[in-house]
């Protein structure tokens, strides 16, 4: 009998199914749902822009619409195709976001009480608003708990678990007392689906709590009670009502309930995995192995890398987290990432790109890329840095903003777009030579997300700045492609390798560097250096006069 597996994309825009055939990796069914509240599906305050909250109640339809649009699908394309055949489901989701629930796990969003107040929305990874208490906790932790802060790469994020809960109870504290516990959304969707939402029993997944809520069997857990009450004398009674133990993706998070069952359309009983981010099962739906970095290129970006969770691993400044069993069981699991990548191109052409390009978003993207896919490195005479939501890794600080020089009365809409896709790359290349320096090689590099798939122009320039071959997963939505691997294993079809073997792969196509091109990129990159150490950095000493003339003689060079 054929058996298929359900993968579920929480993104931040919206989510997507998958129905994936376990035999040879077929994608039957997949349908997406645009999240209807707020703005693209993110609740915002026009008096702080650092605010992004979610609606819950669109997570709960969306997971209806989804599936059961996979379902139609597979009943088209497949003869005798039966939701019966579906033997288990995975989630993932993006994070860290952060829910504040009830004592039977209902989150706050959807009490009549609370359902216009933002504070009690979930809290979005983009939101930025801790930033402050973000930097506390580096401190605090630096000085106190080296051991812990240096597994999530020295500097504490305002992206991350604690931060936002202590945001909460600073600015509103009546929604702060009024929360029994919080949950990540990568946790609750199972706990729904399972029909255990009692946040002191539900599992919790090792690739959230390690990597966002500074988690590890080695120190006990979460946090000691003596560094949360340093932050505030109330988190220890919290620690109490949160969790004790974080399981991988491969675990069974429990059995579809009836009502769920019903809802969805399929079997009750189906297995449902622990949940996890979605860059880290996207890594394992593009394959991912030892001496592979999966990149996820979507709003913003993930790098996953592993490594065997038996040999000495140095510890690695800059980076999201170093969490054995977040990516595989048995590996440790190495993420960092770019705060900005789709986000800022559809900010490019929503804000600074004329209609001459084109009357619609798609139409500016396309005619865009056509007219700098004429011009060589350097030939525009910009630079960027891609800091326009913060930068997520090395520098880890969300209060740095993007920049843009090198522009004259000639600079060109379509110059800019360009330049800002360098800086991306740039940035890329200072995550590589980041983890390169600590040990761990990355010999190459699988992409993923809908970048990867539809800016050719895009993907060769990310191979000529790194200087390595890109490579394409085959499958267009990895994420939910890992999620449904985990479902499967969870259903006990296979191992995770096994599984792996049948359903993924890369795309024939794949991009190599260029010599030239990547020479001067090499030179161009010593640029984007010294602006990043002297934006970026509290240490850099020195000056940036010969940037611009740089930049202009590079310019001068190509159009000779």
């Amino acid at each position: 009998m054929k058996r298929y597996a359900l993968g579920i994309d929480y993104g931040t825009n919206s989510c997507r199914s998958l129905l994936v055939d376990l035999d040879d990796g077929t994608e039957v069914g997949s349908t997406v749902f645009p999240y209807p509240s707020g703005e693209l599906g993110i609740l915002l305050d026009e008096r702080n822009p650092n605010v992004a909250r979610q609606n819950p109640q669109d997570y709960l339809d969306g997971l209806v619409v989804v599936t059961r649009g996979a379902l139609e699908q597979a009943h088209e394309q497949v003869p005798g195709f039966d939701p019966e055949q579906v033997v288990g489901m995975g989630i993932d989701t993006t994070g860290s976001t952060v829910i504040p629930v009830n004592r039977d796990g209902t989150p706050l969003g959807l009490v009549p009480e609370f359902k216009e107040n933002l504070n009690a929305m979930v809290w979005l990874w983009k939101d930025h608003t801790a930033h402050e208490e973000a930097a506390e906790i580096t401190e605090l932790g630096n000085r106190i708990r080296p051991q812990i802060m240096a597994k999530c790469g020295g500097i504490y994020s305002s992206e991350w678990w604690w931060s936002k809960i202590l945001r909460l109870k600073r600015t509103d504290p009546k929604v702060y007392n009024a929360a029994y516990s919080y949950v990540e959304h990568c946790d609750w969707i199972p706990a729904v689906l399972t029909g255990n939402t009692d946040p002191l029993k539900l599992k919790r997944s090792v690739c959230a709590a390690g990597h966002k809520a500074m988690f590890s069997a080695e120190w006990g857990g979460l946090p000691d009670k003596e560094f949360l009450a340093e932050l505030d004398p109330h988190l220890p009674q919290l620690r109490d009502r949160l969790f004790n133990e974080a399981h991988t993706a491969d675990t069974k998070a429990g059995d579809l309930c009836a009502e769920w069952a019903e809802r969805l359309g399929l079997k009750e009983g189906t297995a449902v995995a622990v949940g996890a981010f979605d860059a880290h099962m996207g890594a394992v739906g593009a394959g991912i192995k030892e001496g592979s970095l999966a990149k996820i290129l979507g709003t913003s970006t993930c790098d996953l890398m592993i490594a065997r969770g038996d040999q000495s691993l140095s510890d690695i400044p800059g980076v999201c987290g170093i969490v054995k069993g977040s990516v595989l069981p048995g590996y440790y699991g190495i993420e960092a990432g770019q705060s900005a990548v789709g986000d800022l191109f559809l900010w490019i052409v929503n804000h600074i790109v004329p209609d001459s390009y084109g009357a619609k978003v798609g139409e500016k993207f396309v005619n865009m890329e056509k007219a700098f896919a004429k011009q060589r490195p350097g030939q525009s005479g910009l630079m960027a840095l891609d800091w326009n939501n913060g930068n997520r890794t090395v520098l880890v600080d969300a209060r740095l903003t993007g920049l843009l020089i090198g522009q004259t009365l000639h600079t060109e809409a379509h110059e800019i777009y360009r330049a800002y896709i360098e800086a991306t790359a740039f940035g890329a290349l200072t995550i590589i030579k980041r983890v390169e320096e600590h040990g761990v090689p990355v010999h190459e590099i699988i992409n993923t997300g809908g970048l990867s798939i539809k800016n050719e122009s895009l993907m060769q320039i990310y191979a000529d700045v790194i200087g390595k071959p890109m490579k394409v997963s085959r499958s267009e939505q990895t994420c939910a492609l890992g999620a449904a691997i985990f479902g499967a294993v969870a259903a006990g079809a296979g191992s995770i390798s096994e599984i792996q073997s049948r359903v993924t792969a890369v795309r024939e196509k794949s991009y190599k560097p260029n010599p030239a091109n990547h020479r001067l990129y090499t030179e161009l990159y010593a640029l984007y250096l010294k602006l990043h150490d002297a934006f970026g950095t509290r240490n850099w000493s020195g000056q940036m006069h010969e940037v611009m003339k740089q930049l202009l003689s590079i310019r001068d060079r190509r159009e000779a």
